[in-house]
């Protein structure tokens, strides 16, 4: 590897970083991100990169050294894949603008307590560190072999991070309370756990199901958690989950084929604000958008047997079509109607709402607002 190679790709990182905007209120992130903590030091020599038709491939830092560097510092929206099973990803360097964006939510300050769940590499854990201090990071990772490699490198790092192999649903009850917990994993019911571990005022940040980030504040009499969603963000989700089935897996059973109909304007798919209030109102319609010679292909599945495909040219003419037993498209389409019925809102007017008991999105008002999941 060289080291000429790994300077480069920071630097573009940095630039394009630096383009995009760092977080504001969070001086700290840039610096502990391209400074304090660098990513490379926190990389398997084995990384995994999809090969463009029907699996991960690796790459290994003996024999690829360029090309791994690529991997680590590649564009601010790319993940480094650091473990495969089962042929999917299971873990990974997460992208760099979600990272900072997360640790920007997080709100953290020099002594603060925090516990992390889903240690993976242990880069982010270092971020943490960095800026709560010594003994202040907990750390745990469901996969023993990930948590002894992340405790290594942190050590090797000069970082001391109390890092634990445990199922993170559970959070770290020897650690409470925590002023802050951060998931490095998805999650589309928020664990009570987590809310009865951090300390009334307290901040939790962590990705919501496949779409999303939200920040919850733990209420002054802990009984509840509120807040608002930050950005949109894709996680893998917590270890044991049923990812179900890719786009063309499904598309391939040919089951139910058929032309479809779109009466709806497809192009408010391509935005943040109607991606998130679909991911509300449809929570297992994945949706994916893409603009090309053709002009703008929205694609549609629910991960088990229904998919749709539209193209919609430059005309307005939209060709569609469908399969499974679920008419996805119109399903999407009441949802686009619906959202832009109650005033189109943005992604940043969904708040949750997490009890002991029951965890709801909305917008508008939380007794009556038009969403309510």
């Amino acid at each position: 590897m060289t080291l000429v190679r790994l300077e480069e790709r920071r630097r573009a990182l940095a630039q394009a970083m630096d383009a995009k905007g760092w977080p504001a209120d969070s001086e700290w992130v840039r610096r502990a991100i391209l400074d304090t903590v660098p990513r490379h030091h926190y990389a398997p020599d084995r990384l995994w990169t999809w090969n463009g038709r029907d699996a991960y491939v690796p790459v290994d830092l003996g024999r690829e050294p360029d090309t791994w560097a690529d991997l680590v510092y590649a564009g601010p929206n790319d993940s480094a894949i650091t473990q495969i099973l089962d042929g999917l990803p299971s873990s990974s360097l997460s992208c760099v603008s979600v990272v900072a964006d997360m640790l920007d939510s997080l709100e953290l300050q020099p002594g603060h307590r925090v516990l992390e769940v889903g240690t993976g590499a242990g880069w982010n854990a270092g971020l943490l560190a960095a800026r709560a201090g010594a003994g202040q990071v907990t750390s745990v990772e469901v996969d023993p072999g990930l948590a002894t490699a992340a405790e290594r490198r942190l050590t090797a790092a000069g970082l001391d991070v109390d890092v634990h192999t445990g199922d993170g649903q559970a959070g770290w009850p020897a650690g409470t309370p925590y002023d802050r917990l951060i998931a490095t994993y998805a999650v589309d019911i928020v664990p009570w756990t987590w809310i009865e571990q951090t300390r009334p005022g307290g901040i939790i940040v962590f990705p919501w199901g496949r779409l999303g980030t939200i920040a919850l504040t733990v209420a002054d009499d802990g009984k509840s958690a509120t807040g608002w969603v930050h950005g949109l963000g894709t996680f893998m989700p917590s270890r044991g989950t049923d990812q179900g089935s890719d786009f063309g897996q499904i598309e391939g059973d040919g089951e139910l084929e058929r032309e479809a109909k779109a009466d709806t304007d497809l192009e408010p798919l391509t935005g943040p604000d109607a991606l998130f209030a679909l991911r509300v109102s449809h929570p297992d319609i994945r949706i994916t958008t893409e603009h090309g010679e053709r002009g703008l292909t929205v694609r549609l599945h629910d991960g088990i047997s229904s998919w749709a495909t539209a193209v919609t040219d430059a005309s307005g003419t939209t060709v569609a079509h469908e399969g499974g037993r679920r008419h996805l498209l119109t399903e999407v389409e009441a949802g686009l109607q619906h959202w832009g019925a109650h005033g189109s809102p943005s992604l940043f007017d969904f708040r949750m709402t997490v009890t002991s008991g029951t965890q709801y999105v909305w917008s508008g008002t939380a007794e009556s607002g038009p969403y309510r999941l």
